[in-house]
């Protein structure tokens, strides 16, 4: 028995019933193929716009500058910092920081020069009596930055925390991690009340009459300690 195609040419039953079959097959493999494809583009538009900025310190904007674009020289950025910049990092000792950090680049050919001027102020706690100050913020940082074919062995390498070391075929620079340093670095070592401060309204009394006390008693063991070095001569 043979079946008659549109060329009236004669085709075995056993070819057409195998041909058959995989036209069947190849119209499922399409129909599947585009219900596919048309999932895929409703599940694309509910997706967010993909952003290619590397997330730096959790949900941090990143800031970044793109130096392959500039020019060789001096190059001059501003960045303002409040206290969500700092969110996060349990271990800082201040708190409601309003900072402002300029940024002076100078691009050379293999490295580029930077120059960090920070300012701004932020609450701190004293370190004598506890209480709370408001603190101005300044201090001024320098970082040299090489462009290398092996940045990660060389940072590795390298004991000044001032050079830093990027790919050559780097494009951008990354500065989270220094303004967030250099910021935390410009609060005063010495958190102290000033004269006028000190035992005044707003100190923590408790704590001062407490600190007397403490230097009252170790005034006095030092003297007893010094008796009792003397008795040893006197005995001998």
């Amino acid at each position: 028995m043979t079946i008659r195609n549109s060329t009236a040419k004669k085709i075995p039953l056993f070819l057409f019933i195998i041909q058959f079959k995989n036209n069947e097959k190849q119209v499922a493999a399409g129909f599947y193929n585009n219900i596919l494809i048309l999932m895929i583009k409703i599940n694309l538009k509910n997706l967010p716009s993909p952003s290619f900025k590397p997330e730096v310190m959790g949900k941090r904007k990143a800031i970044e500058i793109a130096f392959v674009g500039l020019k060789p020289g001096i190059h001059e950025f501003t960045y303002n910092v409040d206290d969500s910049f700092f969110a996060g990092d349990e271990a800082r000792e201040f708190a409601n920081c309003t900072a402002t950090v300029k940024l002076q680049l100078d691009k050379k050919n293999s490295f580029l020069l930077l120059k960090f001027e920070v300012g701004g102020v932020a609450d701190v706690a004293c370190d004598r009596c506890g209480n709370p100050l408001k603190k101005d913020l300044w201090d001024e940082f320098n970082m040299l930055v090489k462009m290398v074919d092996n940045p990660e062995e060389m940072n590795q390498q390298e004991e000044d925390p001032d050079v830093f070391y990027i790919s050559r075929t780097e494009s951008h620079l990354y500065l989270n991690d220094w303004i967030f340093e250099f910021v935390s670095l410009s609060v005063p070592v010495q958190k102290l009340c000033s004269a006028e401060e000190l035992g005044g309204p707003k100190c923590n009394k408790d704590v001062l009459e407490k600190l007397r006390e403490m230097e009252a008693s170790e005034d006095a063991n030092n003297a007893n300690a010094i008796w009792k070095g003397l008795e040893k001569f006197k005995k001998n």
